[in-house]
C-alpha cells in the first residue's frame, strides 16, 4: 500500500492530499529516511510524522484498503 493512502486510511492524516504535501514538504519519514508518498509499505514498517514543532512515530500493524473510523486506530501502534 502507499504511504500517502495508508496515512489518509489510518486517519494519522484526515485527507490524502495533504498526505501528500507533507510527503513531498519532507516531513514524512520511513524507517528513518524521508519518503515520497509513493513509497510502499510493509507491516513493521516506522514512519515519523512531523506536526509543526511536534514529532510523532507509529508502527505499521497491518494494511487494510478501507477501515471503520473506530477501527482506524488498530493499523497502527504510536511509539513516541
Amino acid at each position: 500500500m502507499r504511504l500517502d493512502k495508508y496515512l489518509k486510511v489510518s486517519r494519522i492524516i484526515k485527507r490524502r492530499t495533504v498526505a501528500n504535501d507533507a510527503c513531498e514538504q519532507g516531513l514524512v519519514s520511513l524507517n528513518g529516511k524521508v519518503a515520497k508518498p509513493s513509497a510502499e509499505l510493509k507491516i513493521g514498517d516506522e514512519i515519523e510524522v512531523r506536526y509543526g514543532s511536534r514529532t510523532t512515530k507509529f508502527r505499521v500493524l497491518s494494511l487494510e484498503e478501507s477501515v471503520r473510523k473506530n477501527e482506524a486506530a488498530e493499523m497502527y501502534e504510536v511509539l513516541s
